[in-house]
Formats: C-alpha cells, sequence, structure tokens
C-alpha cells in the first residue's frame, strides 16, 4: 500500500474517532479492509460537512464562494475516482474504497446536491420536504454502507435507508440548538406550529414546557419507526457486519432515551451517550443480550 494511502487511513480513522464515535465504535467490529472503508467514506462525508458548516459558510456575501469550494471537492473526488493522481490522502482513500466497495457514482452526487441544499435552505415545511433533502444527506450514507459492509440481497437496500434516516434525525432532535446556532431548524415548520412551539425561544432561555415535550415525543416516534423499519435489514448482512450495525443502531436510538431522560430538553447540555455506557451496550451486541 502506498504511503499517501496509508497516510490517508490513519487521517479517516482519526476524523471518524473525533467526530463520529459511533461509527467508530460499529466499525471496530468489522475486519480491517472493511473498517477502513467505513472510515474513508465517512471521510470524505465530514469533509463536505465542514465545508458546509464552515464558520461564515452561508453569509450572503459569503454562499458564492462555499458552493464553488463545494463543487470543486466533488469533482476532485470524481477524477481521482477516475484515476486522476492527488496529493491529499482523505480523497485518495475515499476514492480506493469507493471503487474497491463498488459504491454507485450518483450516491455520491446526490450527497453532494443535499450538501449544496444546505447552503440556501434553512428551513423545511413539511415531514415530506425534510425527508426530500435526508434522501441525499441520510439515505445515501445507508447506500453507501451496504456495499463497504458486503451486503448482497437487494432486501437490505430499503432497511439501510431507514437506518441512514433514523440516525439522521436523532441527530436532529439532539442538535436542535446548535443548528439554530447555524440559522437552520431540521424540524417540520408546519408540524411546530401545529404544536405552537418555536425552538428559537427554548435557545434563548424560554424553559422546555409541555407543548415542546408534546412535539418532541410526536418526533421520537417518528423516530422509532424508521429505527424499526431498518430492523429487517440486519439478517441479510454478513455477521461482522451485522455486529457493526447493530452497535451503531444500539449506540444512536439510546440518544433517544437520553432525550427523554432530560425531559426532552436538547438546549443546555448536548445529549449523548456516555463512553462507559457505549462499553455496555457494545459488550450486550457481541453477547447477544441487546435487541431492537
Amino acid at each position: 500500500m502506498s504511503a499517501l494511502l496509508e497516510a490517508g487511513h490513519r487521517r479517516a480513522e482519526a476524523i471518524t474517532r473525533q467526530h463520529a464515535t459511533t461509527y467508530y465504535w460499529g466499525a471496530r467490529l468489522l475486519p480491517e479492509e472493511r473498517r477502513r472503508q467505513v472510515h474513508a467514506v465517512y471521510a470524505l462525508c465530514r469533509t463536505a460537512d465542514d465545508v458546509v458548516d464552515s464558520p461564515g459558510a452561508t453569509s450572503p456575501g459569503r454562499v458564492a464562494g462555499t458552493a464553488q469550494r463545494l463543487t470543486a471537492l466533488e469533482q476532485r473526488f470524481e477524477e481521482v475516482r477516475a484515476g486522476a493522481p492527488t496529493d491529499d490522502p482523505v480523497l485518495a482513500v475515499a476514492a480506493d474504497a469507493a471503487e474497491r466497495a463498488g459504491i454507485a457514482p450518483s450516491v455520491f452526487r446526490r450527497f453532494f446536491g443535499a450538501m449544496r441544499q444546505d447552503l440556501t435552505t434553512t428551513r423545511y415545511e413539511t415531514w415530506d420536504d425534510l425527508l426530500g433533502y435526508m434522501d441525499g444527506s441520510a439515505a445515501t450514507i445507508g447506500e453507501m454502507m451496504l456495499p463497504v459492509l458486503g451486503a448482497t440481497s437487494p432486501h437490505a437496500l430499503g432497511p439501510a435507508r431507514s437506518l441512514g434516516l433514523a440516525f439522521q434525525l436523532t441527530n436532529f432532535l439532539r442538535d436542535v440548538s446548535e443548528d439554530l446556532g447555524r440559522g437552520r431548524v431540521y424540524l417540520p415548520q408546519a408540524e411546530l406550529r401545529a404544536a405552537g412551539v418555536d425552538p428559537a425561544g427554548y435557545r434563548a432561555g424560554l424553559a422546555v414546557d409541555e407543548p415542546w415535550r408534546a412535539f418532541m415525543r410526536g418526533q421520537i416516534a417518528r423516530n422509532r419507526e424508521l429505527y424499526r423499519a431498518a430492523d429487517a435489514g440486519l439478517p441479510h448482512l454478513p455477521s461482522a457486519a451485522r455486529r457493526c450495525v447493530t452497535t451503531a443502531y444500539a449506540l444512536y436510538s439510546g440518544i433517544l432515551d437520553r432525550i427523554e431522560r432530560a425531559d426532552h430538553d436538547v438546549f443546555g447540555d448536548r445529549v449523548h451517550v456516555p463512553t462507559p455506557a457505549k462499553v455496555v451496550l457494545t459488550g450486550r451486541v457481541l453477547t447477544g443480550t441487546w435487541s431492537p
């Protein structure tokens, strides 16, 4: 393996460990080659996300420049995947992983399209509108990971998409305050109005009240339906991949439990599953004592 790819794998692993501990813990259960591919694909997606979320990236005078940087990243990735030389270790390992796993180029194009949408769209009126965005930003992640994990059955596709959606919706519910800080709300506006709640008010200091709790209970119920829809895909994965995905599933869905324990207040300290709890959950997955 070239020095560039080795450097890229170290960098991708570090990015995954820093920014996506759930993916990192799950991927530890995979054989080395597949684990490295998970890290590589995640690192590419994180790099694109960082372009969009960098300070001031979506301010009126900088959106065009941010869009250019994002397009340049996408084009460089496609060129490297097609065989062009690069000195960027993340692009090198991401292109190598995509080729080895056989991830369809169209999946990456849909992902980058969703990232571009973040530059101009900050609100979604309905759940269907939000789902349209999440098709590119989240369902695609499930589609990318299927060939990396070695799934061969077409019956795994729908559940993989559902799991990608479930993971992202969990992030949206946990990170309401953080997203507001970037000027975005990934919750259906029509449902917020119907519930009579405004997350900006809670972020500004309004105490979480029963209308907000009721709204969150409905969103968590929807989230858990997505997790249940993902259950059907687990039997179609090789055993190591099944353990990997089940671990990520357990850790991510555990965030919903933590939100409930916090009385649905996601405006204070960031809700997370502590490392000791992650160790316990991972052990339960490995011993077969955890179930969705």
